[in-house]
């Protein structure tokens, strides 16, 4: 009998025994055979460098010329504007440039990128970053609302926060309002009150597990999917609270596990009052999201979220997007 704790036989060839065998199951089954397999050689391999011209400060046009003339080679991501990537021999290189020291450019993947620019942030609205830090998001914000509009950043974290708002002022964002707050209770302090909130919710991570850290899968497995979706759960009310009737809000991780996506979104989407919108055609290989995972049901309108899968420059993530319709009390 196979114990619960061994891969299936589809999931063993090739799976590096340093890592947890449950997690090459799953990932199996929720990526499938090809998304394993490109989730693995992202774990084993150098990450690809990818940034986006910071729109705040310059154009890409200007930039690029920059970057050629320090002798990079940056090309374009496709489907993601502004988002470009350089050869794997030349990350050093362009860190060292004159472009990342005077914040032209934010070392970022797309899938970051994308996440925040769902959100669909216009010019003149009010807008909430929940869970901030480091800050890359948070500028992808900033510069959509083009001048016009408020933006608040909060992060709980007293390290973080002044990382955050370091990365802020250095890159042409030091208008943007930053609260050192836990985000579980802005809800209840500022209820009604943003057209967009942004929610890249603390997570297990399984997308940025790399196969020579250990650090970071000594403590994956069940118990952490369940504090982690704790915290995403109060983290969601609160933000859910925080937002305007007719206002959107993007949930965001950079992990696969159900538990900490579908799980987390049914409870609030099955409680009424949201919508669960289409995202739009996406620009990378993607999944929708779960109506079913081991044997629990969830609302059939999360099929609308989507994992983006590991994929060239593309990181594994899970975004949705919420449409709150009526009053909703949280936080």
């Amino acid at each position: 009998m196979r114990s619960r704790h061994q891969p299936r036989d589809e999931t063993a060839p090739g799976w590096p025994s340093v890592l947890p065998a449950p997690l090459g199951e799953r990932l199996a089954t929720l990526l499938g055979a090809e998304g394993r397999a490109a989730w693995l050689a992202q774990a084993s391999a150098a990450p690809v460098t990818a940034f986006r011209v910071n729109t705040l400060l310059a154009d890409a046009p200007a930039v690029l010329a920059e970057l050629h003339a320090a002798g990079l080679d940056p090309a374009p991501v496709p489907g993601c504007p502004g988002c470009f990537t350089v050869p794997p021999g030349q990350r050093r290189a362009l860190t060292e440039t004159a472009a990342v020291a005077a914040g032209r450019v934010y070392i970022q993947t797309p899938s970051s990128v994308l996440a925040a620019s769902r959100l669909g942030v216009r010019p003149g609205d009010e807008v909430l970053d929940l869970a901030a830090a480091p800050g890359g998001k948070t500028l992808v914000l900033a510069a959509a609302l083009g001048g016009a509009g408020r933006l608040a950043a909060v992060e709980r974290s007293r390290p973080r926060f002044y990382r955050l708002k370091r990365n802020l002022a250095a890159h042409g964002a030091g208008w943007v309002h930053t609260y050192l707050k836990d985000g579980t209770a802005v809800g209840r302090l500022t209820p009604e009150r943003f057209d967009r909130v942004l929610l890249d919710a603390p997570c297990s991570a399984e997308a940025r597990i790399r196969s020579d850290e250990p650090a970071t899968f000594a403590d994956w497995g069940p118990r952490r999917h369940r504090r982690l979706a704790r915290l995403q759960g109060r983290l969601l009310a609160s933000g859910l609270a925080a937002l305007k009737p007719g206002g959107r809000l993007l949930y965001a991780t950079c992990t696969f596990a159900p538990e900490e996506n579908e799980a987390v979104l049914d409870t609030a989407v099955g409680g009424g009052g949201l919508r669960v919108l289409p995202l739009g055609e996406l620009p990378c290989a993607t999944r929708p999201g779960l109506t079913e995972w081991e044997g629990r049901r969830y609302h059939p309108d999360l099929r609308h979220a989507a994992r983006i899968l590991p994929q060239g420059p593309w990181e594994g993530f899970f975004i949705a997007l919420l449409e709150k319709q009526t009053r909703i009390s949280g936080g």
